[in-house]
């Protein structure tokens, strides 16, 4: 592995997976907050501290999760390491590392991105505002994409860059989909079908999916329909499925083009994801445990992040990422 990208490599990796996480905070946001208002109301918004695994340190701080409280932790709070304004300031510092290596569009845009997430308030993340806040978020996150599609030199760098995003997404989707699976069918006691399609329509707003499920599936939306969809779809571009399968190509190519000899045991781990997608039907999945397989899934993702850390960011990392961390 050259010695240069060895240094840079992780910070590729990391600035990646750290504005994925932005967007996808930041629409789940913008479409629970129609979701709650409309259905459940201000309880529901428990979910997302669920969806992040922020219990502690959300109640630590917080008697109830309202719409406000959410918000604030996940907009605002620059101590919350899931948030977004800690998510953008660590994809900015990655990328101030790397300023040798991206080009002056991307460092601009993304010192502006976070220039602008350092002068809000609480005022602009209130309930009236925020879908409003959460569009610019997600839009300044895809012109990121978009400038780094354009103006991103394709050698190295560029690999981990895209093995940073779908391992990021891939993760997003399961543990939106573990969540969002439990509120469908969790419900149906007392429910109603404009509920339910709501609920539906919801799951699907967050990964950005709702119009391409419904090319597939033009009438009815079944709660195994979208896990399934989520899950297996090889045309949808956040699906559990393309994101793996786009890991081991970007893997595989990095590894055969640039002679280098890590790796092996993360394509090994990838393997083991694709087994497991590929040993079962959606209702056989739901049927023997949805979130024990999600869960499943995580972990091995989690692994493959192990992996990479050891063969080419030069460290054996921590059970928590110490970017993570960062």
């Amino acid at each position: 592995m050259n010695n240069l990208l060895a240094r840079y490599a992780e910070n590729i990796f990391w600035m990646a997976r750290y504005m994925e996480r932005a967007e996808n905070l930041a629409r789940i946001l913008d479409v629970h907050e129609t979701f709650s208002r409309d259905v459940h109301g201000f309880k529901n918004w428990h979910t997302i501290v669920r969806l992040n695994g922020d219990d502690k340190a959300f109640y630590g701080r917080y008697q109830t999760a309202t719409a406000e409280s959410v918000v604030r932790f996940y907009v605002l709070d620059s101590q919350n390491p899931t948030s977004i304004i800690f998510a953008v300031r660590a994809a900015r510092e990655n990328a101030r590392v790397l300023r040798p290596w991206i080009s002056t569009e991307m460092w601009a845009q993304i010192n502006v991105f976070h220039n602008t997430m350092q002068t809000l308030t609480s005022a602009d993340v209130s309930l009236p505002n925020i879908s409003r806040v959460c569009g610019k978020i997600k839009e300044a996150c895809q012109n990121h994409t978009g400038i780094t599609e354009g103006t991103f030199y394709r050698d190295e760098g560029w690999y981990f860059y895209l093995l940073g995003k779908f391992i990021e997404r891939a993760d997003q989707a399961t543990r939106l989909l573990d969540i969002g699976f439990n509120t469908l069918t969790g419900s149906t006691e007392g429910s109603n079908a404009s509920q339910d399609f709501v609920q539906s329509h919801a799951l699907l707003r967050s990964v950005a999916g709702y119009h391409a499920f419904r090319r597939v599936y033009p009438r009815g939306m079944t709660p195994a329909a979208i896990a399934g969809f989520i899950l297996y779809n090889e045309s949808f571009p956040r699906s559990v499925v393309l994101c793996v399968r786009e890991i081991n190509a970007v893997l595989t190519r990095l590894k055969s083009r640039y002679k280098l000899r890590g790796g092996n045991a993360a394509m090994e781990r990838i393997d083991e994801i694709m087994a497991a997608l590929n040993s079962r039907t959606i209702e056989q999945v739901i049927e023997d445990g949805l979130h024990d397989y999600l869960d499943l899934l995580q972990v091995r993702l989690s692994a493959v992040t192990s992996e990479l850390s050891r063969s080419f960011f030069g460290y054996q990392p921590p059970e928590v990422s110490q970017q993570q961390e960062a």
